[in-house]
């Protein structure tokens, strides 16, 4: 998340997409529902599904599934046509304007419509009030990373926050909710079978030796661990004989992952 969780109850406007909030991360959902309900906070969600954070929404989105792309960048389009993004931010912290500018050309409301079911005047009604919040949040989680498109899902949703100037704001943000037990924070610390803390490469030699003068030992392994859907398998290869598991299934997340 580039904002902290008690951000969310500053944005004037906070769009969830991919995300069932109050069944997945039912703490944090409270943040939202109090935004709305109590400090005038609007709230878009973008789900083909009736689930239950729709009762607080201002506007609901049910666009076709796997066209995440396709509105993202039509609420782009709308923002642009109308001159409603933030330019002094996108000039001094922005590259490549114009090129989105041309990607973004052909998605138009009408178009976005024919691809996503969308109609087209609601998605020209988020558009505005997204772009004209002084602060919006954007929340997501795995129903907008766990596609092919997952990553180009990521960086649209990223260039709507910056278009609009909301990356670096209090109550702004582009805010991911991960799928399992604090997956970010197991990340930075090294808990990947290829890299040491902070994301530094296994198989980097100086980098090697430095972590093995850090931790007091000798020769660290040369080459990347296993994931861990190959520990499953080789769990059933008889390959590994132990496994350490807390706060995770991965029999049914290997399943998912599949």
């Amino acid at each position: 998340m580039t904002n902290p969780i008690g951000d969310i109850e500053k944005a004037d406007v906070i769009l969830i997409t991919g995300s069932n909030t109050t069944e997945n991360h039912p703490v944090l959902s409270s943040y939202v529902k109090r935004a709305v309900v109590y400090k005038g906070a609007k709230l878009i969600v973008i789900d083909p599904r009736k689930i239950p954070i729709t009762r607080f929404a201002d506007i609901w989105l049910r666009p076709n599934l796997g066209t995440d792309v396709a509105y993202i960048n039509g609420m782009m389009h709308v923002i642009i046509k109308e001159n409603l993004y933030d330019e002094d931010y996108v000039t001094s912290r922005t590259v490549g304007l114009n090129e989105m500018k041309k990607t973004v050309e052909k998605y138009t409301p009408e178009y976005v419509e024919e691809i996503t079911g969308i109609h087209r005047d609601k998605l020209i009604e988020a558009a505005r009030l997204y772009a004209q919040a002084p602060a919006a949040s954007i929340l997501y989680a795995m129903g907008i990373t766990q596609h092919t498109t997952g990553t180009d899902n990521v960086k649209s949703l990223a260039n709507l926050a910056m278009l609009c100037g909301n990356v670096g704001i209090e109550g702004g943000g582009v805010n991911p909710l991960r799928g399992q037990n604090n997956v970010q924070g197991a990340c930075d610390m090294g808990a990947l079978p290829n890299v040491y803390t902070g994301y530094q490469p296994v198989v980097d030699l100086a980098i090697r030796d430095h972590m093995e003068k850090a931790w007091g030992v000798e020769k660290l392994p040369e080459k990347p661990g296993i994931t861990v859907t190959e520990m499953m398998e080789k769990a059933h290869e008889g390959k590994m004989k132990c496994l350490y598991i807390m706060g995770e299934n991965p029999m049914i997340q290997n399943e998912r992952s599949s």
